[in-house]
């Protein structure tokens, strides 16, 4: 271990002393008196080790300031400088690193608050782990396109960053690398970057805007959490998973595509971006994560691409602006509370393909008023729809499921409908009463043609079930339209239609409510 004065060599030092005494020892002690205190002032000192030939700084001991590192010291090339030289020393305002540099060890800089200004050289390859972690004054940074990495928590708790630039070689962005700088208004990210971290920007509460390249595959998990003032994100065409709370409670976030290479949105990816208002899931995303859109409170409109096989858990829950939802029939299983409180949702078709239901999967959606369940499921979790006040019919299409207890408490107005030939079921199921679901058309003499100028046949079935009439002209391309609402009162009813001499065609459908 050496130290070293770099305003004023030790060789310089002795020199003049050398000079002095040919003076005689009168002259000397006072002029070392004049010297002394310019050299307390403006001394910057430097602890270091030297190997192969190279310097590589492990301390600083001088009073602060403004601090230009040398570029060599006992003519040897500073190349390092090593982990937490210079951690904690507030008086330290700003620092230039020469083009020697080629490496900045973890923490070098972490915790010098007064830092304001730094200028890196050109030589520098990586900056390491937490090199200026807390340097809360540090207000813009320029990375220099030597880098080609930046270590997690690089610049972790830089509160007073307001901006950066990143050198186009950087291929990867650490863990944290950005976390808590809440003064960040802007980043742009080169097209070198691969990957995005856990974290990178968490809790940069003044980031506006961010495009991500297409040479990033992957946005780790919490990447961009708690971004609330991120009012747009561009996601490049090359991300293929999305991490858990990725934008978790970006609240101003009102609209995001997300491409269609993606396979797998985790975990919470968009959990309280509570001014979403849209959202379109590619056919490319096998599995949505729980909770993924939970708490998006205005979201309105949701489709899900055919190759989700998973809805996780709560995945929509607390989504009460969700009116309609379609499920594709890739999807095979419907998690725990996946739209628990969604209570604008009002009509739900579940298809062949889901197996299982969830608990409370549907609990609390209050304005949901008919329910048609495919005939693969074999599951059907404990408060499935509890508490859903509206809910009048609930349509199964194969046999009785295993029922969870308090599937329908609350919801006093449902009624279980199920089809002729279907096995295991009684006068109720979940606490509901069952009616069997068989109406038909009768097609006999009296009973289906003209009659006084309007269309008309009689429709059969079990007493009281409710039945829609639709119409459409063109069963190539239909559009199905209800044309009448009746109640098979007694087991029957006599339906009639006054608009079919206006069209040249006209086809009749039946439907629950």
């Amino acid at each position: 271990m050496k130290t070293k004065t770099t305003m004023a060599s030790t060789t310089g030092l002795m020199a003049m002393a050398r000079r002095l005494r040919t003076s005689g020892a009168t002259q000397f002690v006072p002029l070392l008196l004049l010297l002394a205190p310019s050299l307390v002032v403006q001394a910057q000192d430097y602890s270091y080790t030297t190997g192969n030939g190279q310097i590589t700084i492990t301390g600083f001991t001088g009073p602060g300031g403004a601090v230009a590192i040398p570029s060599t010291i006992d003519g040897l090339p500073v190349t390092t400088i090593g982990s937490g030289a210079f951690y904690g020393i507030s008086s330290l305002t700003g620092v230039t690193i020469p083009d020697s540099v080629t490496g900045i060890g973890n923490y070098a800089f972490s915790g010098c608050t007064s830092l304001t200004r730094v200028t890196i050289g050109n030589g520098v390859t990586a900056i390491e782990e937490g090199v200026f972690n807390r340097c809360t004054r540090l207000a813009g940074v320029i990375i220099p396109n030597s880098v080609t990495n930046l270590g997690s928590g690089a610049f972790y708790g830089c509160s007073g960053l307001t901006g950066v630039t990143i050198g186009n070689r950087v291929t990867g962005i650490g863990n944290s690398a950005f976390s808590g700088c809440t003064s960040l208004t802007g980043v742009s990210i080169p097209d070198s970057v691969t990957s995005i971290g856990s974290g990178v920007f968490y809790g940069c509460s003044g980031l506006a805007n961010v495009t991500i390249p297409d040479s990033v595959t992957g946005i780790g998990d919490h990447a961009f959490a708690d971004c609330s003032g991120l009012t747009g994100v561009t996601i490049g065409d090359s991300v293929t998973h999305i991490g858990g709370y990725a934008f978790n409670r970006c609240t101003r976030l009102a609209a995001v595509i997300i491409p269609n290479r993606v396979t797998s949105i985790g975990n919470g990816a968009f959990y309280g971006c509570t001014s979403l208002t849209g959202v379109s899931i590619p056919d490319s995303v096998f599995g949505i994560g729980d909770y993924a859109f939970a708490d998006c409170s205005i979201l309105t409109g949701v489709t899900i691409g055919d190759s989700v096989t998973s809805i996780g858990n709560s995945v929509f829950s607390g989504c009460p602006g969700l009116t309609g939802i379609i499920i594709p029939d890739s999807v095979t299983s419907i998690g725990n509370g996946a739209f628990y409180g969604c209570t604008s949702l009002n009509n739900v078709s579940i298809p062949g393909s889901v197996t299982a239901i969830g608990d409370h999967a549907f609990a609390d959606c209050s304005g949901l008023t008919g329910v048609t369940i495919g005939d693969s499921v074999t599951r059907f979790g404990d408060g499935v729809f509890r508490n859903c006040t509206g809910l009048t019919g609930v349509y199964f299409q194969g046999s009785a499921p295993g029922v969870g207890s308090l599937a329908f408490q609350g919801s006093n107005r449902a009624v279980i409908y199920y089809l002729p030939g279907t096995t295991g079921w009684s006068s109720s199921f979940g606490g509901r009463p069952t009616v069997l679901w068989n109406p038909r058309i009768l097609t006999t003499v009296g009973s289906f043609g003209m009659e006084a100028g309007r269309f008309s046949f009689t429709i059969t079935g079990t007493s009281n079930l409710v039945i829609v009439v639709q119409a459409s002209l063109d069963l190539g391309n239909p559009v199905w339209t209800p044309v009448g609402t009746n109640t098979l009162t007694g087991g029957s009813f006599h339906f009639s239609d006054p608009q079919l001499t206006n069209h040249p065609t006209r086809l009749y459908r039946l439907r629950s409510p």
